[in-house]
């Protein structure tokens, strides 16, 4: 337990600065409210409105989801092989030459089908 505790402290000062910070902010804050503040922005375009249970979401939204899930996942591969690089030798080579031939293919589809096109 003894290991932790620099973990732990680091940890608790933290959430309470961040709790403190959203307080604070609350507390001493202006408190100027207009129509333009309370409605929700939606990049300076005037929102529609939608059905009770919710709209229907353009298939765009879940492929730049997904395609952000896909390179992310790539990075969180990236940085352990970038680490151990020495110690994999040219096996470790070849594995990520092949993964990110891999991604590659991915994102060379979604290139193709006109998912990075923002329409």
């Amino acid at each position: 337990m003894n290991a932790y505790a620099p973990i732990l402290v680091l940890g608790a000062l933290g959430a309470g600065f961040a709790i403190f910070s959203v307080v604070m902010a609350t507390l001493i804050g202006p408190k100027r409210y207009n129509r333009a503040k309370v409605e929700a922005y939606e990049c300076g375009i005037e929102p529609t409105p939608t059905p009770a249970g919710g709209g229907r979401f353009p298939i765009k939204y879940y492929l730049t989801a997904m395609l952000f899930i896909v390179f992310d996942i790539e990075i969180v591969f990236l940085y352990p092989w970038a680490v151990t690089f020495d110690a994999l030798g040219v096996f470790g080579l070849v594995e990520m030459l092949l993964f990110v031939l891999t991604v590659f293919v991915a994102y060379a589809y979604v290139w193709r089908r006109g998912g990075l096109e923002w329409d």
